[in-house]
């Protein structure tokens, strides 16, 4: 499900915002939705919650619209940010927090359903390019791409990044197995290896293009060398 957030100061402008956005919505068929409404900053960013894109007036009581979109990319959310407001010039303060769109007040119709349009567009690419994680109470977008290899200990799993971070959170790796899909493999019960970096294999380890590497069943090799060819070939290689 999709969680879309407005957040306005002007209670007629929040109400007319939203159901504008309700109405767009309905018409590009998208139904798995919540829209979540807040009379400002502060509220909206102490619910605590995660949002896939996220409409900000950006002239309200502290913070305001860009202090608020500065502390949502501080947290890691990954969410997108449309600004809303009625002067024009402020889209250069928009460059700063990576906005995705700015739309001045009232928002067109047309304009707005186009914004919406181009959003969701985006997030369906998003999430087949990404992983979500939870990690206490507090999301994040992970990119696949990002990901060398994924190694489980106990009840947690370690995302070990190509810049060579890790992230942590709870989860079992045959769910994770599931999530992310065929480009990446179980070269043993403990580890999954991001197919694109794999660049050798022999005596039990799999060489990774970092320089590093993960070990692999030796009942495993074949399979992975299967895997290897079939990856070549969906990128074309």
């Amino acid at each position: 499900m999709l969680h879309f957030a407005v957040c306005d100061d002007e209670p007629y402008m929040l109400d007319r915002l939203s159901a504008q956005i309700s109405e767009c919505l309905a018409e590009l068929d998208c139904r798995d939705f919540r829209l979540s409404r807040f009379s400002g900053g502060q509220a909206l960013l102490e619910a605590g919650e995660r949002f896939d894109l996220v409409f900000l007036d950006i002239q309200m009581d502290p913070p305001d619209g860009l202090e608020t979109a500065k502390a949502l990319l501080r947290r890691g959310d990954g969410c997108l940010v449309v600004f809303l407001t009625v002067l024009r010039e402020r889209v250069f303060d928009a460059f700063e927090v990576r906005a995705f769109d700015y739309l001045v007040k009232p928002a067109d119709p047309r304009r707005l359903r186009r914004t919406l349009e181009r959003a969701l567009e985006d997030l369906d690419r998003r999430r087949a390019r990404s992983l979500l994680i939870q990690r206490g109470t507090a999301w994040e977008v992970v990119p696949l791409d990002e990901i060398a290899y994924c190694e489980v200990m106990g009840r947690k799993v370690y995302l070990h990044r190509k810049d060579g971070g890790v992230v942590d959170y709870y989860d079992k790796l045959t769910d994770l197995e599931r999530r992310l899909g065929s480009g990446f493999f179980r070269c043993h019960r403990s580890y999954l290896v991001n197919l694109d970096h794999v660049r050798g294999c022999g005596g039990g380890q799999v060489r990774l293009s970092g320089g590093g590497t993960v070990p692999v069943s030796r009942l495993r090799e074949g399979d992975l060398t299967q895997a290897l060819l079939h990856r070549m070939r969906e990128r074309g290689g």
